[in-house]
């Protein structure tokens, strides 16, 4: 029972949180989930937060971290209206003559410049487009709309993908990064609710042939 606060990296809000909190908080009726989204890092404990989510380098060195999700493959996405448009990039160099979806992160103002390998060659890029979000998910809806070719997570896309109302490009050149990871105090005692919230993440990435990802565009 009682308040259990946590703040996640949007993405990790989405990928870790969102596909179990309906039964996280089912199983526990007296548990309140306040989950904070942001891309600054901050001091938890400070702040009054119980845990945090995000990549391993975003844990302090006194503090304990769990994986909650694995390596993740990154995929170059658009929509097939657009690539009907413009014929699919090839190499990441083709990117210039494409409409990209550019990315700012909300927490320095600094904007995503893409990273490829293949064959072991890296390769970083700066890309132009007409549109600029700070949000994981507005890249991909960004997509879908076909307002241009997004850089995204696969576990983010995989449900456009599916259904066919995106397609992937540059797929042997795009990149495995590390997966995410959910930190906390270990000086102190664990709060019942959280160790209950590790439990049931970690039953949901058991489960196999499950994708802790549910489609985050749903509810729009």
């Amino acid at each position: 029972m009682g308040r259990l606060r946590i703040y996640a990296l949007p993405l990790a809000a989405a990928a870790v949180i969102s596909p179990i909190w309906e039964r996280f908080l089912s199983t526990y009726p007296e548990v309140h989930l306040e989950l904070a989204v942001g891309e600054a890092p901050i001091d938890l404990v400070a702040k009054g937060f119980d845990a945090g989510i995000g990549p391993r380098e975003r844990a302090p060195a006194d503090m304990i971290a769990v994986r909650v999700m694995g390596p993740m493959k990154v995929a170059v996405v658009g929509a097939p209206a657009y690539f009907a448009r413009r014929r699919p990039p090839r190499a990441p160099d083709d990117l210039a003559q494409h409409s990209c979806i550019q990315f700012r992160r909300a927490g320095d103002g600094t904007v995503f410049v893409w990273p490829f390998e293949r064959n072991r060659q890296s390769r970083r890029l700066s890309v132009d487009g007409r549109v600029m979000v700070d949000d994981p998910d507005l890249a991909v809806r960004a997509a879908v709309d076909g307002l241009g070719i997004a850089y995204t997570i696969e576990a983010l896309a995989e449900p456009f993908l599916r259904s066919g109302k995106l397609v992937r490009a540059l797929e042997d050149w795009s990149p495995t990064v590390e997966g995410l990871f959910l930190y906390y105090p270990g000086h102190r005692q664990v709060p019942a609710a959280l160790r209950a919230l590790i439990d049931m993440i970690r039953c949901a990435r058991s489960k196999p042939g499950k994708s802790l990802l549910k489609n985050p565009f749903t509810k729009l």
